[in-house]
């Protein structure tokens, strides 16, 4: 549009700042409200296993093709592939720990890779071939990691603890627990690091139990959902789960006690695993198999995780 005179000009510039300012992507991002933020189809039917850097990077698994894992930079709009995983070997779930290593859940080839800081290659911390498939992890404040081992047909499962031993060698086993579990699937800890969260796909049930070596105790049933709706999970510095409702397209929000604070309703209506991230540790990435694509949206807390990478829990 043609200019004719300054006032004319100061005229449209206000009506332009005014526009802008009551724009809605200049506004405050409302809580609980989920955008996509990846193009659909980067990632295939497995996608899983998201999992943020103290730098704000997502890191997704299977990107185009199993065994790849996808990088999401910050403030990108796509996502690039990261690294390969050696030939056979399918990743389904990422974690950090506290010194920025990259631990990655590979239930094909019964392995738990590392991916130093730094680095892109990943060797192998952990294998065993009495696992049925490491599922899901979480990395606890001093690197212990915790593994989902379901089975799948037999509609059970088991927890492993990988940890580094006394003369440097890392060693895991299987937890003992107060009662047979079903398929173990999502998992995380408290804030404290005392109590571990499991979920169960088979019945719809998470699980709560109380660390002691490796040893769990307490068993307390916290919240019975539908079978097979629910997928991973992950806990704020509230002590708030997150429990990924695949079929229901939604994320519950609930308190330790079972009581669910919400239902965020979602794009996609397959989630199967969520992490937090963003510079506040506030943001909440979520993969959807539906459509193969990474959607977010913000809380009102930080992540478990998010905080314990930055060495504050």
């Amino acid at each position: 549009m043609a200019i004719t005179s300054g006032r004319n000009f100061w005229c449209l510039c206000s009506s332009v700042l005014l526009v802008i300012a009551a724009s809605p992507a200049h506004a405050e991002t409302k809580l609980f409200e989920s955008v996509q933020v990846t193009p659909p189809g980067e990632y295939t039917f497995g996608i899983e296993g998201p999992a943020a850097d103290l730098d704000g990077n997502l890191f997704v698994v299977n990107f185009g093709k199993p065994g790849t894992i996808g990088k999401l930079p910050v403030g990108g709009a796509a996502s690039e592939q990261f690294t390969a995983l050696p030939q056979g070997s399918v990743g389904n779930a990422i974690r950090f720990a506290r010194d920025g290593t990259m631990f990655i859940a590979d239930y094909k080839k019964h392995n738990i890779f590392a991916i130093r800081k730094g680095a892109s290659e990943p060797v192998v911390w952990f294998h065993s071939d009495e696992m049925n498939q490491p599922n899901d992890i979480t990395v606890a404040r001093d690197g212990t990691i915790y593994a989902s081992d379901p089975n799948w047909k037999g509609r059970e499962g088991h927890i492993w603890r990988i940890a580094k031993s006394a003369d440097g060698t890392v060693q895991g086993q299987v937890m003992s627990a107060p009662r047979a579990m079903g398929t173990t699937n999502g998992i995380d800890l408290s804030p404290d690091g005392k109590t571990l969260y499991v979920g169960e796909s088979s019945s719809g049930e998470i699980w709560s139990y109380t660390v002691r070596g490796n040893e769990l105790t307490g068993a307390k049933l916290v919240k019975a959902f539908q079978p097979d709706t629910v997928d991973g999970l992950r806990t704020d510095v509230a002590g708030r789960l997150y429990v990924a409702r695949i079929l229901k397209g939604t994320i519950a929000l609930m308190k330790p006690n079972g009581a669910v604070e919400r239902e965020i309703a979602l794009k996609g209506k397959e989630p199967t695993n969520l992490a937090f991230g963003g510079s506040d540790g506030k943001t909440v990435f979520v993969t959807q198999r539906q459509g193969g694509f990474v959607e977010s949206f913000r809380t009102d807390q930080q992540g478990r995780e998010h905080c314990v990478q930055r060495g504050r829990c």
